[in-house]
C-alpha cells in the first residue's frame, strides 16, 4: 500500500478545500490522471495521480479541508511515490491523528440533554449561547433568548473557497503590516475620449516605482530582509461572483497598451471562469484596485504581504476646481496609496503619489 499526500500547493499555502473528486475506491489510474480538483487561494487546481495503480481508498468529500501532507489516495499496488513534489507522508498513526485534529470540533458550553435538544429544535448555536446558570451552564431561558435574537438571520455557515481564502489573507495583513494612507486627486479632463482608465493607471504606477523604488518590494518580515525589485508585475483586483481575485499583470513598464489591454482582458476572462491558473495569481510586486468602477473614491486598502503597497482608483467624477487660475468643471481621478510603513517612509510614498498623478494628468 502506498499513500499519495496533499502536494506542496507552494506560495506558503498549508491546506486546500476538495471541490470534487474524479476517482473512486476500486478505479484504476494512470500517471498523470486528475484525481480530484481542490480549491486554493482563489484558484482551483487538479491534483494528477503520481504513479499507475488501482485506488484503495481515497480520504475525505467535497467542502472537506486538507492540509499539505495529508492523504488524499492510497494505492494498492504499482504506486510510487513521488518524493520530489509531496510534503510528505503520514503513515499509520500520524495519519489517523492528524485527521483527528483537522475534524475535532471545539469543546462546547456546559448544558443538559433537554436543554440541547430544545436548542437543536430552535436552531440555536450553543457555541455562541452564553450561559448565566452555574458555572457557566446554558439553561433554556438563555437558549430561548438566543433564538429569539437570531429569528431574522439566515441560517450560520462555514466560509468556503475565496471568501475563506480572504478571511485567512486580511487576517494575516491586519496581524502583520502597518499600514499608513494617503491621498489625492489627478485631473484627467485633459484625457482623449474612450481613454482605457486601467491601462493607464497600470502604466502610471509602474512610472511611480521607478520614481520611488520602495513602493514596489517585498518585505520578509520573519528575516527582516526587503527586497526591491526592477520589474513591475502589477496585481490587479477583478471582483467576481464567488469574490474578489487578484491576478498578476507582468512587466507593465516593458508592454505596449494593446498587449497590456490583450493580456488583462484574458486574466479577467480566466478569473471570471475560475480556470485561471495558479501561478498567473503569484508574484505580485504592488497592486491595483479600480474600485471606483462600482463606486467610492478613497479608500484605506489592504496590503497582502509580502508586498509592500497598493494603489487605489476611486470613482471618476466631474467638479468645480481652480485651473489656471480660473474656476472650471473637470474630471477628477481620486487616488489612494495605502503602504507598509515598516518598510516604506513617508517620503517615500509621497513622492509616489506625486509621480503617480503627474504621469496620470499628462494628457493622451
Amino acid at each position: 500500500m502506498h499513500q499519495f499526500t496533499l502536494p506542496d500547493l507552494g506560495e506558503g499555502l498549508e491546506e486546500a478545500e476538495i471541490v470534487s473528486w474524479y476517482v473512486g475506491e476500486g478505479d484504476h489510474v494512470v500517471t498523470d490522471q486528475p484525481l480530484l480538483s481542490v480549491e486554493t487561494d482563489k484558484a482551483v487546481v487538479e491534483i494528477p495521480s503520481p504513479s499507475s495503480g488501482r485506488i484503495a481508498r481515497v480520504f475525505g468529500t467535497k467542502g472537506d479541508i486538507v492540509k499539505v501532507g495529508m492523504p488524499l489516495v492510497e494505492f494498492a499496488e504499482g504506486a510510487e511515490q513521488d518524493t520530489g513534489t509531496i510534503v510528505g507522508e503520514l503513515g499509520g498513526d500520524e495519519a489517523a491523528r492528524a485527521a483527528t485534529i483537522a475534524t475535532a470540533q471545539p469543546a462546547g458550553p456546559q448544558v443538559f440533554p433537554a436543554v440541547r435538544a430544545l436548542a437543536q429544535k430552535l436552531g440555536v448555536a450553543l457555541e455562541l449561547v452564553e450561559g448565566t446558570g452555574p458555572g457557566g451552564t446554558i439553561t433554556r431561558a438563555d437558549v430561548e433568548r438566543a433564538a429569539k435574537g437570531t429569528s431574522d438571520t439566515g441560517p450560520a455557515e462555514p466560509l468556503r473557497g475565496m471568501r475563506r481564502a480572504m478571511a485567512q489573507r486580511m487576517a494575516a495583513s491586519h496581524a502583520e503590516i502597518v499600514p499608513a494612507t494617503v491621498t489625492d486627486e489627478a485631473d484627467i479632463d485633459d484625457w482623449r475620449q474612450g481613454e482605457d482608465v486601467t491601462i493607464r493607471l497600470a502604466r502610471a504606477i509602474a512610472a511611480a516605482c521607478k520614481s520611488a523604488p520602495a513602493l514596489n518590494a517585498w518585505y520578509n518580515s520573519g528575516t527582516g530582509e526587503r527586497r526591491l525589485i526592477d520589474r513591475v508585475d502589477l496585481g490587479i483586483a477583478v471582483d467576481t461572483e464567488g469574490g474578489l481575485i487578484v491576478p498578476v499583470l507582468r512587466n507593465v513598464a516593458a508592454r505596449e497598451v494593446s498587449d497590456l489591454r490583450a493580456g488583462l482582458d484574458r486574466l479577467r476572462a480566466d478569473a471570471i471562469a475560475r480556470a485561471i491558473p495558479s501561478e498567473e495569481l503569484r508574484g505580485a510586486t504592488i497592486t491595483l484596485s479600480n474600485f471606483g468602477m462600482i463606486g467610492g473614491r478613497f479608500a484605506n486598502l489592504i496590503i497582502v504581504p509580502p508586498q509592500a503597497a497598493i494603489v487605489g482608483a476611486g470613482r471618476i467624477s466631474e467638479r468645480a476646481v481652480a485651473h489656471r487660475g480660473q474656476l472650471a468643471v473637470r474630471h477628477l481621478l481620486p487616488l489612494s496609496l495605502t503602504f507598509d510603513h515598516r518598510v516604506v517612509t513617508g517620503g517615500e510614498a509621497a513622492r509616489f503619489l506625486v509621480a503617480l498623478k503627474s504621469d496620470l494628468e499628462r494628457a493622451s
